[in-house]
């Protein structure tokens, strides 16, 4: 059975082969880190016999416990804000009406590091994944150091992030580190054809060639048409176009939007619309500015802003980059940012 994303077949037998006892891989954004962690615990964890067998096989109870989030030598720590959309359930201990933390917790850490001393149950390994390993902060993080340095035996740590170097350097000491390549178009084309997008093409360029990122897009109902007609329903201040979208989806298309204006005004190509889907006239120095702004309000999206209101004044602040589309009554509206 290969991985579930074919572009990480080779890294997943080079992780194998590897047999670190910490292992950190890393890639960009939406090209499977989740994934490629889970299969390979599954992998470690397999109990196929046979000195060249393939892992993980898929049919051994193993597989199968691992399948269905049952495994008892498998532990997994995330942020609660990531356990329903990657399919677990959520803590026990959460309050109902809490909101779901984006952090992994010191306490979680500790129990993590507790359970990894316990003995194997399978008689296998006992394989704990961290993901992202980011989302632990600094007290959490140096808990976790002497574990990866003397962990106990038949324990695998498995971490993943986007950017290590966001991680403790002591972090990143203690694991060797193995790169998670962005797939070849035409794979990542093909892949999300099996999954039903249609007009893949144009959803991979808007995710920036990361094909989850496009199967997340088309999962929100964004299609390829939706996503071409974007930038001129901005430029004609139409909100009706994203206002359902969360802030931080918001933020983060606005500033694709602005890089490609910004791209087609110095002379270059587009990277995340079509060239011609691309309203021109908008002038470089009010773009550099727009895209300031938007970076400075993307560092406080989890601010509690009153979504609908600021959605409105950014898809108006968008609509005043052509002034001869604006609308003649109103001045431009301006985005309140923190520190000014």
């Amino acid at each position: 059975m290969s991985a579930p994303l074919p572009w990480l077949e080779a890294p997943l037998q080079q992780a194998l082969r590897q047999r670190a006892h910490a292992l950190l891989f890393h890639g960009p954004a939406g090209v499977g880190q989740y994934e490629f962690g889970f299969e390979l615990a599954k992998a470690l964890l397999c109990e196929a016999g046979g000195e060249g067998a393939h892992r993980p096989c898929g049919r051994c109870p193993s597989c199968h416990l691992m399948d269905t989030h049952g495994h008892p030598d498998f532990k997994l720590l995330m942020p609660e804000a990531l356990r329903e959309p990657l399919g677990w359930p959520e803590e026990e201990s959460r309050k109902k009406d809490a909101k779901p933390s984006k952090w992994i917790r010191i306490e979680e850490v500790r129990q993590a590091i507790d359970w990894s001393h316990q003995s194997v149950s399978r008689g296998v390994a006992k394989v704990l994944l961290i993901h992202p390993a980011t989302a632990m902060q600094e007290a959490s993080a140096n808990a976790l150091l002497k574990t990866l340095e003397e962990p106990a035996p038949q324990v695998r740590l498995l971490l993943t992030a986007t950017d290590p170097e966001l991680l403790l350097p002591t972090i990143r000491s203690r694991c060797q580190r193995l790169a998670l390549p962005m797939p070849p178009r035409e794979a990542a084309l093909a892949w999300l054809q099996e999954r039903g997008v249609a007009q893949p093409a144009v959803l991979l360029d808007a995710a920036g060639g990361r094909p989850l990122e496009a199967q997340a897009l088309a999962g929100e109902g964004v299609d390829a048409a939706a996503w071409a007609a974007l930038p001129q329903r901005l430029r004609l201040g139409d909100v009706t176009a994203v206002a359902q979208w969360p802030l931080p989806r918001l933020l983060e298309t606005l500033l694709k939007l602005c890089h490609d204006l910004m791209a087609v005004a110095a002379g270059g190509a587009p990277r995340y619309f079509p060239a011609d889907a691309l309203p021109s006239g908008a002038a470089l120095p009010a773009l550099a500015q727009w895209s300031r702004e938007l970076t400075q309000l993307s560092r406080h999206d989890e601010h509690p802003w009153n979504a609908s209101l600021l959605a409105e004044s950014l898809v108006a602040q968008a609509a005043a980059l052509w002034p001869a589309a604006r609308p003649a009554a109103g001045a431009r509206p301006r985005v309140t940012t923190l520190g000014r």
